[in-house]
């Protein structure tokens, strides 16, 4: 069951990354309800062995791409995240102090946090892209404009799973012209 898991997240992240067209530096947000992979309610069963498949199958990808990984806290922690201390220096990210555990900011947020080099706590981000695995809303940590992304994989366990990639905002009027890369 774990091995499928990992290799959902890895097709999803892959998926995701390609078509968002990431550059390093920039940042990934990754909200996930590890009761919801298990077919729970959210917040009910929370697993640290699911958060475990799943963080493997997506930070190895996105680490070798030099993509920084914001995993996103449950509620009992506002939806803060943890982020490495490069990525909260890099995008002048105040740190605050929260340590997450499995039933108080959950344990994808918590397998971040001891995978991480470097963890540290932050309360809000802008993010280029996002995975959402089980309805944890991640929107308010998506940069505008967002724009829904539709992968073959569209659960992972028995989540949902909702993807988004962010572009520039469009200005002007009927006469503006746009760059297409920039999409």
């Amino acid at each position: 069951m774990y091995q499928e898991i990992t290799q959902q997240a890895l097709h999803a992240v892959s998926q995701l990354l390609q078509v968002a067209k990431l550059q390093p530096g920039q940042i990934l947000v990754v909200g996930c309800s590890s009761s919801e992979v298990a077919g729970q309610q959210i917040g009910s069963h929370s697993s640290t062995d699911i958060a475990q498949a799943i963080f493997s199958g997506l930070y190895p990808t996105l680490k070798e791409n030099g993509i920084y990984l914001a995993a996103q806290c449950c509620e009992h922690l506002n939806r803060a995240l943890i982020v490495e201390r490069a990525a909260a220096e890099a995008y002048g990210l105040p740190q605050v102090n929260a340590v997450p555990q499995p039933k108080a900011g959950g344990s994808f947020a918590t397998a971040a946090y001891k995978a991480f080099a470097d963890p540290v706590a932050v309360e809000r981000i802008q993010a280029h892209a996002g995975i959402d695995i089980g309805d944890t809303l991640i929107g308010m940590h998506l940069r505008p404009v967002a724009v829904p992304v539709r992968l073959s994989v569209r659960q992972i366990g028995r989540a949902n799973l909702v993807c988004a990639r962010t572009r520039l905002k469009f200005v002007g009027g009927s006469r503006a012209q746009y760059d297409p890369a920039l999409l």
